[in-house]
């Protein structure tokens, strides 16, 4: 069956072609539209929506500065936490959900999080530049951190939010900060339900190289990277680092017939050498032309719902999830699937259907112009009403004091005895989890991972430090769980 040039391709185009890309004329900026954007090299997401944020600022004649939140944090404290929330996805992925379940539904994060976030508090303020008039975070911690800041009045200029998923962990909702910029009008939703105060819904960003194709382009697309000509074409992809069960899903994606697999592993070098050896073909490691992989494709397989649907929507590419990472891989799927444009493929039988229909059925023409109707619409209207043009009118217009967020968390009361043992039994099981959680894959790991675990869910406290003592002295005798 041909795909290039097929009647949903021309359609999609079509669609697009009625809502053309507009650019924002650039003006000079005064000393007082000088923008800070906080993000933290956390996966590549926050950065790449920082980067396209950036650049757009930039064309409208403002002057943007970038920081990055775990170079902020003291003593390599930065590097620590994403070298062990990169262990965590890898190696104890159901660890990863039961913190991010856990702080969910507790509203965020806890005393521990809290003491680290407000180390850097210091050093962010004294980063800023002097003439800084917006803050914008795309990352919670750099929210959280930057809130504090507001309603302490050391921060006195405006704190925006740019909330880069589908779904809203409470995390992202943070007291003090004065805009939430959200995406669509599901985040914009769960901000609000999460307490935020002044939630707009501004569209998504992409970087521009992301745009529907002729079937010329596609045809050229894919002799550039060596791919069939007509067949249809299944990019699989998991992030810059390459997390989830990959390979099992390359496998079913290869065996169900629907679709040749294309599978990008980004840093994961590893992970690529397992796939070829498996018998996977078209395998590729990091790729800087994903716009070009993007145009080759039919149809786009991701495990996280980040950044990487937001460009294949702006391509006009559908978009499925499937065998998605646990946490945000989750709730990004449910919120990508309730705003109906991407399919959440959560039954293995129904792989070669569902895939079939976004290739080359009506299904994948919706959602085709679902997406593209996302950046065709904040494109038409980026003078008026998208994430730049919003943060450019909360600079120039300012803001009042601070206050704190609409709805106030419940937190369970406790003696001040078990408060502090609590608070330094949480001190210790973090700094374990963020600095070995490589112990996972030694002996007595799994049990004294599986105790730390239990010690951060707030909502159960239960026998969690018995357990962890008996951890311990299972890894002491040398004994495997």
């Amino acid at each position: 069956m041909p795909h290039l040039g097929s009647t949903v391709h021309l359609r999609a185009l079509a669609v697009a072609a009625l809502r053309p890309r507009q650019a924002t004329p650039p003006r000079p900026a005064s000393a007082a539209e000088r923008i800070v954007i906080v993000s933290a090299s956390v996966g590549a997401g926050h950065d790449g929506a920082a980067a396209e944020l950036e650049r757009r600022l930039v064309a409208a004649g403002l002057a943007v500065d970038r920081l990055d939140l775990l170079d902020v944090l003291p003593a390599r404290l930065g590097r620590l936490v994403r070298d062990g929330y990169h262990r965590m996805l890898v190696r104890t992925p159901w660890l990863y959900q039961r913190i991010y379940s856990s702080t969910e539904r507790a509203g965020g994060g806890g005393p521990v999080a809290r003491a680290l976030l407000r180390s850097a508090e210091g050093r962010l303020l004294r980063a800023l530049p002097a003439d800084t008039g917006a803050v914008v975070s795309t990352y919670p911690g750099a929210s959280r951190v930057l809130g504090s800041l507001r309603l302490a009045g050391r921060l006195t200029v405006p704190v925006l939010t740019y909330l880069t998923d589908f779904s809203v962990h409470p995390l992202w909702v943070a007291d003090g900060v004065d805009v939430h910029l959200a995406l669509h009008a599901v985040p914009a939703a769960q901000a609000r339900a999460a307490g935020a105060r002044d939630v707009r819904v501004c569209g998504p960003v992409a970087d521009p190289r992301f745009h529907p194709v002729s079937a010329t382009e596609r045809a050229a697309a894919r002799t550039r990277f060596g791919l069939p000509a007509n067949a249809p074409l299944a990019l699989l992809v998991a992030g810059s680092w390459g997390v989830g069960p990959v390979r099992q899903v390359a496998r079913e994606l290869r065996d169900c017939g629907a679709a040749v697999p294309v599978v990008v592993c980004g840093r994961n070098e590893e992970l690529a050498e397992q796939l070829r050896a498996d018998g996977i073909e078209h395998v590729h490691g990091w790729v800087d032309d994903m716009p070009g992989l993007m145009h080759a494709a039919d149809v786009l397989v991701q495990n996280a719902g980040g950044l990487t649907s937001l460009e294949a929507f702006a391509a006009g590419l559908p978009v499925a999830s499937y065998g998605c990472i646990p946490g945000h891989g989750l709730t990004n799927a449910s919120a990508l699937d309730q705003a109906g444009v991407a399919a959440w493929i959560q039954d293995p039988a129904q792989l070669k259907h569902v895939l079939a229909e976004l290739i080359d059925g009506p299904r994948g023409l919706l959602q085709r112009e679902a997406g593209l109707a996302l950046f065709a619409d904040a494109a038409h209207h980026e003078q008026e009403m998208g994430p730049a043009a919003e943060t450019v009118r909360v600079c120039r217009a300012g803001v009042g004091p601070a206050t704190p967020i609409a709805v106030r968390r419940a937190r369970p009361v406790r003696p001040t005895a078990l408060r502090l043992a609590t608070t330094t039994a949480l001190a210790c099981a973090v700094w374990a989890g963020a600095v070995g959680t490589a112990v996972a894959t030694t002996d007595g790991g799994p049990g004294l991972i599986h105790a730390i675990g239990k010690s951060l869910d707030f909502d159960d406290p239960g026998d969690g430090h018995h357990e962890l003592h008996t951890a311990h002295e299972a890894h002491a005798k040398g004994d495997r769980s």
